[in-house]
């Protein structure tokens, strides 16, 4: 089905308005993070909401949006989906963990270091080598990062090693939800809902006995009131993740992959600044210098790997590529979601695929050629 066409300056106050209001929920979903973590020390329980929100927000979405459903085989319950709900899991622990420990401002910091281990990682895995320009990209990532840690006034070990585990968690999430992404076909949606549902698996124990026990233990039962306004904040943060995701989706739908990672460069920026003018967090101007060019190279990142694959799609690189190369009248359009499958190697479907802080999103069109995945790390 054809996408409706909308006027330039219509379209473009539309793309304001989401930047606008996913800038907001990331923000407010952090201090209120934040806020909650400093009276309210149980980081699984502001993940368990996290988990939950997914688990009661996206199922009436996805119908709402026609999203088809993908019957996924055994082995890929066995290998992946079991793996990637762990990883879901342990991610969003560590993260509220750090959150709980350190500033959001460094521990958003921290998280710009996901290039890196998604480069590493993606070498180890995946053989996938980078050009120069990647490797080189990587430098202000590492030096803004070490510059923020070295005169970060609320240091604490615990957070840094919580925010780190947390990213090299969403980093391996990145590199597998791709190839699942990939060989089922299934849309990001349909998989988050169900990595969701099977985080909970790992979710629900955990919060019993580490939250659960320490409240019934600690916890003082005789101010509702207060709990009432935990709840509530609880709720908040829940729905603000939730929203940020489906935001985030929709602004991926009507932009560039590049001009996407500009706005996402220019989220975390909008989170640290918030935060530090919210929360008053005490900082120096060499720690928001190490901060902003962490940023800064993950955007450098984004440019060169937007680089390196507009120069991959340029040259044919297979026989059924050089066929499409010389014949482009031969590639047809398939139908979304007819075919669970692929049946062969030559049906493939062309995706722009961008790493974000918690899951991959894509822009997807199916077609009967493939011509790489478009991957970039925000």
């Amino acid at each position: 089905m054809a996408a409706v066409e909308r006027p330039p300056v219509k379209e473009g106050i539309r793309i304001f308005l989401l930047c606008v209001c996913w800038y907001t929920v990331s923000s407010g979903g952090n201090i209120v993070n934040k806020i909650i973590l400093n009276g309210f020390p149980y980081p699984v329980t502001v993940s368990l909401f996290h988990i939950f929100s997914i688990v009661v927000f996206l199922p009436p979405l996805l119908r709402a949006w026609g999203v088809p459903k993908t019957e996924l085989p055994g082995r890929y319950y066995r290998w992946y989906i079991l793996p990637l709900a762990f990883g879901k899991y342990f991610a969003s622990v560590s993260a509220h963990f750090s959150i709980w420990k350190v500033p959001v401002s460094y521990a958003h910091t921290v998280k710009a270091t996901m290039p890196i281990w998604v480069v590493l990682l993606s070498r180890i895995i995946m053989r996938e080598k980078q050009t120069t320009k990647v490797y080189v990209s990587l430098i202000p990532i590492i030096g803004g990062v070490l510059l923020a840690t070295v005169t970060e006034l609320s240091f604490d070990v615990s957070g840094l090693i919580s925010a780190l585990a947390a990213t090299l968690c969403f980093s391996l999430q990145n590199i597998f939800s791709k190839k699942v992404l990939r060989d089922t076909r299934i849309h990001h949606l349909r998989l988050l809902n169900i990595l969701g549902f099977n985080a909970v698996l790992f979710m629900v124990p955990t919060w019993v006995l580490v939250d659960l026990s320490s409240f019934l233990v600690n916890g003082d039962l005789s101010d509702m009131s207060g709990w009432t306004g935990t709840f509530l904040l609880l709720l908040v943060s829940g729905f603000c993740n939730f929203a940020q995701n489906v935001i985030a989706f929709s602004v991926l739908n009507l932009v560039s992959p590049l001009s996407y990672a500009v706005a996402n460069a220019t989220k975390r920026i909008m989170v640290i600044s918030i935060s530090l003018l919210m929360l008053r967090n005490p900082v120096t101007s060499t720690n928001v210098l190490g901060m902003m060019t962490a940023i800064v190279g993950v955007f450098l990142y984004n440019k060169a790997k937007y680089d390196a694959n507009k120069e991959k799609k340029l040259l044919p690189s297979t026989k059924q590529d050089l066929v499409s190369f010389d014949n482009p009248g031969l590639e047809k359009n398939q139908a979304n979601g007819s075919v669970p499958f692929p049946l062969g190697t030559e049906l493939q479907h062309s995706r722009n695929n961008v790493l974000t802080d918690h899951f991959q999103y894509s822009r997807q069109a199916y077609t009967m050629n493939y011509s790489g995945n478009h991957q970039y790390v925000i």
